[in-house]
C-alpha cells in the first residue's frame, strides 16, 4: 500500500490489535483516539502506534495529512446500554458520515465496522442481504446508531457518492486479548477468566425464556484475530463494495465459552447462575448467528478460530502477559 493506513479507533480493542498487525506487516499507521487512551491502557504497552492524532483534532488535521492509503474506520461508542441518543448520533453516525465524505471526495478506500446489534431480537433471521436492512428493529439506540449509518451509506452509493471501493461489517461477539479497558463491555471470556481467578467460580445469566436452560443462551463469538484478518482481506482485495456479516457462523452457548475458559486454566468448570439485570432483561438476545455465505462469495475462504481455539489462545495471552 502507497501512503499509510488511517485508523480510528486505534487505541480500542479491536483497533489496536488491528494496529498491531498493520505494523508487523511492515505498514505506516495513522492512529486516530483520543490521545490519553494511548498512554493509560496497560495492555497496549508495546504496540507502536506510529503517528498519533487526537480523534477531536481529526476534522481539521485531515487536510494537511498526507492522504491514506486506505481508512479503516473502527471509532465508534460501543455501550450497548448507552442511552444517550445525541451522543450517539455525534460519535458514531456524525463522525462517520465525515470519514465517507472525505473518503469519496479523495477516493480513498474506506473500511468500517457496523455491528450485529442492528439485527435486534434477530425476528428477521441474520442475513446481511441488503435489502433486508430497512426491516430491521435494533434493540437499543446504539444498535440504531450503526444501523442509521449502514442506511445512509447505501443510499449515498445509491445518489453516486461513494468511495473508490467501501466495505462495512457487523461484528459479532468479538473476543480476545485488549479489552480490559472495556470494563463492562468487554467480553464474558474476560469476566469469567477474572472471577475464577478470584474465586473459582464463573457467572452466568439465568434464562428467563422458556425452552431455553440457563447458559444455554447462543452468540456468534468471533475471535479478534479473524476479525482482523478479515479487514485486512477487504483492504488487500480490494472489496469493491457492500456491507457483510463478521462472526464464526456457528453460534455457541455461554455454557461452551465458560467451559472453554475453564479448560485454558486447567481447571474444573464451577458456574452460578444468577437473573438477567431487569433494566437489560426485554432487550436481551437469545441467539445469534452470523450468516457468512456473502462474505465467502466474496472470496473471503480462511477457517475461523474455533471457539476452544480462540478461548484457549487469549486465556494463554493473559496468562503470559
Amino acid at each position: 500500500m502507497k501512503g499509510p493506513l488511517l485508523v480510528t479507533g486505534a487505541a480500542g480493542f479491536i483497533g489496536a490489535r488491528f494496529v498491531e498487525a498493520a505494523r508487523e506487516r511492515g505498514l505506516e499507521v495513522i492512529s486516530v483516539d483520543s490521545k490519553e487512551h494511548f498512554g493509560s491502557r496497560p495492555e497496549h504497552i508495546g504496540v507502536d502506534f506510529g503517528t498519533i492524532v487526537d480523534r477531536d483534532e481529526l476534522v481539521s488535521r485531515l487536510q494537511a495529512m498526507p492522504e491514506p492509503a486506505a481508512i479503516v474506520h473502527l471509532g465508534a461508542c460501543t455501550d450497548t446500554t448507552e442511552l444517550d441518543v445525541a451522543y450517539l448520533r455525534r460519535v458514531n453516525l456524525d463522525y462517520s458520515k465525515m470519514l465517507w465524505v472525505y473518503a469519496t471526495q479523495h477516493k480513498v478506500p474506506l473500511v468500517y465496522a457496523s455491528s450485529a446489534a442492528t439485527y435486534g431480537g434477530g425476528e428477521l433471521g441474520f442475513d446481511d442481504d441488503e435489502t433486508l436492512f430497512s426491516k430491521l428493529k435494533p434493540l437499543n439506540p446504539y444498535g440504531d446508531s450503526k444501523l442509521m449509518f449502514d442506511l445512509w451509506a447505501l443510499e449515498q452509493e445509491k445518489a453516486g457518492k461513494r468511495p473508490p471501493a467501501w466495505s462495512g461489517f457487523k461484528f459479532f461477539n468479538v473476543y480476545g486479548y485488549g479489552e480490559r479497558h472495556k470494563e463492562k463491555m468487554a467480553s464474558v471470556v474476560l469476566h469469567a477468566y477474572d472471577r475464577i481467578l478470584k474465586t473459582g467460580e464463573a457467572l452466568l445469566f439465568k434464562s428467563h425464556r422458556e425452552g431455553i436452560a440457563d447458559g444455554h443462551q447462543k452468540r456468534d463469538f468471533v475471535a479478534v484475530e479473524d476479525v482482523v484478518d478479515v479487514l485486512f482481506f477487504a483492504l488487500e482485495k480490494p472489496m469493491s463494495r457492500g456491507i457483510f456479516n463478521l462472526g464464526s457462523g456457528q453460534a455457541r452457548t455461554f455454557l461452551d465459552l465458560v467451559n472453554a475458559v475453564f479448560a485454558g486454566l486447567k481447571r474444573e468448570p464451577k458456574i452460578a447462575f444468577v437473573d438477567t439485570p431487569v433494566e437489560i432483561r426485554d432487550r436481551y438476545q437469545y441467539f445469534t448467528e452470523a450468516k457468512m455465505s456473502r462474505l465467502r462469495a466474496a472470496g473471503y475462504t480462511q477457517p475461523f478460530s474455533t471457539l476452544e481455539e480462540g478461548v484457549g489462545r487469549y486465556i494463554m495471552r493473559l496468562t503470559t502477559s
